[in-house]
């Protein structure tokens, strides 16, 4: 990183892009609510989403641009190797299906606020266009947008600043699990944040925590729409079936051992 980009530079424009993000949203939907009908509700809240998600990383590119800096070494946009790819899909599977069995053991004791309800309400698959226009959202765009600032940006430079990974990738998930405005997954979203820090370091690209991110996003989505389909295989008496929590860790252990080869840190 240039000696002349400081820790306040860098989380003063993390914030910007948050921020950004906000308010473009708030004022898709406030427009949509002021002039589109109110059958169109959703519509409205679809703009919100995929415009101010889109517009999240406008901020950063201007400054990098604005800088000169070399925009694909500062955010960590590096390809990976199509092995690299196969073993994180198989990683990813198995942290989704651990973390989802943690929300499940954390309901038992936590009562869920009632926004999460109106929440899963916004993300029903009411029509194929609709479908599609939130997998788009919520497991490409969010994704992307997220590990871009967070992984690619914040991290990076924090690792180089501070010469020290480990206090780097607890700090961006910190940052990371805040922003996300929900006290119920806070801890879930920051140990999220914590696997795909770990693997932005040691893939040395932003994609294998894009794969990780997208997948439980999209998992996210198909429970919501799909869960009375898949229970009958994947629940046990209202927790994830013990035969898939034990694919689950054979997959975590299997990705993290591969992932940990020093051979794979770059492709």
């Amino acid at each position: 990183m240039s000696r002349t980009l400081t820790i306040k530079n860098v989380f003063g424009i993390v914030i910007l892009s948050v921020l950004s993000a906000l308010v473009v949203g708030a004022i898709i939907a406030v427009v949509g609510l002021k002039y589109l009908p109110e059958s169109n509700g959703q519509i409205t809240n679809f703009l919100a989403l995929f415009i101010g998600q889109a517009f999240m990383v406008i901020p950063l590119l201007l400054f990098l641009t604005a800088r000169g800096e070399p925009i694909f070494d500062r955010l960590r946009i590096r390809a990976i190797s199509l092995n690299t790819t196969i073993i994180t899909l198989i990683f990813s599977l198995g942290i989704i299906i651990l973390v989802d069995e943690f929300d499940r053991l954390a309901g038992m004791f936590f009562s869920p606020p009632e926004y999460l309800d109106q929440l899963g309400n916004m993300l029903q698959f009411n029509s194929f266009g609709t479908a599609i226009f939130l997998i788009f959202g919520i497991a490409v765009l969010a994704p992307l947008g997220e590990e871009l600032l967070f992984r690619g940006f914040l991290q990076k430079f924090l690792e180089d600043h501070w010469q020290d990974v480990t206090r780097a990738v607890l700090v961006t998930s910190l940052f990371f699990a805040v922003i996300h405005m929900n006290p119920f997954w806070l801890i879930q979203i920051y140990i999220l944040g914590v696997l795909l820090g770990f693997l932005a370091w040691k893939t040395g690209s932003i994609w294998a925590g894009f794969i990780l991110h997208a997948a439980n996003n999209l998992m996210a989505l198909l429970f919501t729409n799909f869960d009375e389909a898949i229970s009958g295989i994947y629940t046990w008496n209202g927790h994830v079936a013990p035969w898939i929590i034990l694919v689950g860790i054979v997959c975590v252990y299997f990705g993290f051992k591969q992932l940990n080869r020093t051979h794979m840190v770059k492709p």
